[in-house]
């Protein structure tokens, strides 16, 4: 697979961020999922519209809201008249790509209603489970926590993402261009495929097999016991495993057949912080900076 195709492909409607695509392709490539905090209006939704169309991967978009319920995600059993039987009907969790918008404005029940579906890929009604399409990503928006009408990410949550960042505003040249160009929005729903969802897959496979040396495993594992010591709660060990996957990922993305220590390290600014705990503080730029520290005390492995 072509990933400089694929982030070529995107930057076409998202100018100016290239370190988000391909943080955004990781996740895809590592079986991860994606949480980006930022205010709306500056593209996190074509975004996101862009990396289904360049893909050729069924999207699907759920504003969240206070009175949404679970069952407007995952879907119910109701009673079919016509065969008079009781029948699941799908919600809109089932496609390729879900883009959960301003899911910290729903109630912490409802955000639960992706847990499972992220974790396990697959959802549970009455009993019964039922997989989800292959493959499968979520990117989730989240307005920052002092905004109107917003409900703390349990951290059960936000664990289940890989990947957290903030999307930011472009700089002064992309956003010209951006005025330049009109509604990207549309543009993004216009883009051609360039691999397709197969390809995507047989990728998936391919990241599985990239290298990790036994020095990368311990420098993880550094990292890990430091944060424990750190932080009221550190790295979970989902945590660890995601940094390595990430990191295989991007090696991947790189075009390298193996992990170097700079991938574990760059990766780990959004892989990390925002399953640490730090008292009195949900702030994703406050435990950034924290853990940007400890992460510098920490010797790279050569």
């Amino acid at each position: 697979m072509e990933s400089r195709k694929i982030i070529e492909a995107v930057e076409q409607v998202i100018k100016g961020k290239r370190e988000q695509i391909e943080l955004v392709l990781t996740a895809l490539l590592a079986k991860g999922h994606v949480l980006i905090e930022d205010i709306p209006g500056i593209g996190k939704t074509t975004l996101a519209i862009a990396f289904a169309r360049v893909t050729g991967l069924d999207f699907t978009r759920i504003q969240f809201t206070s009175d949404l319920l679970p069952a407007d995600i995952i879907g119910a059993v109701v009673f079919d008249r016509k065969t008079e039987r009781f029948v699941f009907r799908k919600g809109p969790i089932f496609k390729n790509i879900v883009l959960a918008d301003e899911i910290n404005r729903a109630t912490p029940k409802t955000q639960s209603a992706l847990l499972e579906a992220m974790g396990e890929g697959q959802v549970t009604v009455e009993g019964i489970s039922y997989r989800l399409p292959e493959p499968f990503l979520v990117i989730a928006t989240e307005n920052p926590i002092e905004h109107y009408g917003t409900f703390p990410l349990p951290e059960s949550q936000l664990d289940r993402f890989m990947m957290r960042f903030e999307m930011g505003y472009p700089d002064e040249n992309a956003e010209m261009e951006i005025l330049q160009n009109g509604n990207l929005h549309e543009k993004a729903r216009k883009l051609e495929p360039i691999i397709s969802p197969e390809e995507v897959m047989n990728a998936r496979k391919e990241v599985e097999n990239i290298f990790v040396d036994e020095k990368i495993f311990e420098y993880v594992m550094k990292i890990a016991k430091a944060t424990r010591k750190k932080f009221i709660f550190g790295m979970s060990t989902r945590a660890t495993i995601d940094l390595v996957k990430a990191a295989k990922a991007f090696a991947y993305i790189k075009d390298r057949d193996f992990v170097i220590p700079e991938d574990i390290k760059t990766l780990s600014k959004f892989v990390v912080p925002h399953r640490l705990i730090i008292r009195d503080s949900f702030d994703l730029k406050s435990r950034v900076i924290k853990f940007t520290e400890l992460l510098n005390e920490i010797q790279v492995p050569v």
